[in-house]
């Protein structure tokens, strides 16, 4: 008798291991509103990650960053024209204006949550930059949204960048869609198969089945899709020095639509 070919999907878990992940998750969104709370002129990236380290090893949780691959922070903190990747430091001081995007994880009972979001220090950010963080949070709102058992894993791509062309006819502007980073599959570690594009044309790769869990991260810039990574071969930077946002859940297929499982208190 003759076998078909076994369907590619985004790997799943089951309802109980969603709900371990949510449990991490949640340390991360905790982490992630403390560290916005201290996010004020004059305060240092460095604090902003002991802050982060503070909630996440209270939690009894364990920072996934720290470590990973060398890096040294709990958190990346990426300022103004810093993409992703951006290391805490002492000398890297908040200033009012600038346009931070922290980007925090945690393992809790063997399971990742990974999430990240932009916002403005102080009450002078230019609207220009808010519009930029509505855009890249819109963009992964869209992406979210497609996470439906069915899809396949670039309608998920597509959904994002459908969500930045929707927000840059909102806004009448246009952002830049920062090429060659995105999203990924996330479990019991933290990067896994397979890798999310935040662009490109739907129907394509693995499909989505109940308890198929993505990260979803859009990084958006208000010029262009280039990058460069800083001399420290972490920290990743716009060519053109314009400034970058990035909104990231960590989500799940579910019967019921879309489940976020890195919520943030109120």
């Amino acid at each position: 008798m003759g076998f078909g070919r076994r369907r590619k999907v985004v790997p799943f878990r089951s309802a109980g291991e969603l709900d371990a992940m949510a449990a991490a998750g949640a340390v991360v969104g905790r982490a992630l509103v403390a560290v916005r709370d201290a996010a004020k002129p004059g305060v240092s990236t460095l604090e902003l990650d002991a802050v982060a380290e503070s909630v996440i090893r209270g939690a009894g949780a364990v920072p996934s960053f720290k470590g990973y691959h060398g890096f040294p922070g709990s958190i990346c903190s990426s300022v103004n024209d810093r993409v992703v990747h951006g290391i805490p430091s002492e000398e890297d001081v908040l200033a009012a204006g600038d346009l931070v995007s922290i980007d925090c994880g945690a393992i809790l009972d063997g399971w990742h949550g990974d999430s990240a979001w932009t916002f403005g220090v102080g009450d002078d950010v230019a609207a220009e930059d808010e519009d930029l963080s509505e855009a890249t949070r819109l963009s992964m709102e869209a992406g979210i949204a497609a996470m439906i058992a069915g899809n396949r894993l670039t309608d998920v791509s597509h959904a994002i960048e459908l969500g930045t062309r929707a927000a840059e006819k909102a806004h009448g502007r246009r952002y830049g869609i920062v090429d060659g980073y995105g999203g990924h599959g996330i479990g019991r570690e933290m990067h896994m198969d397979p890798f999310l594009a935040n662009e490109g044309a739907p129907g394509k790769g693995p499909e989505l089945v109940v308890g198929s869990v993505l990260a979803i991260e859009p990084m958006l810039t208000l010029g262009t899709t280039d990058t460069a990574v800083l001399d420290d071969d972490w920290t990743v930077v716009t060519t053109d020095g314009t400034r970058a946002a990035h909104w990231e859940h960590t989500v799940a297929v579910t019967d019921s639509g879309p489940r976020i499982l890195t919520l943030r208190p109120e």
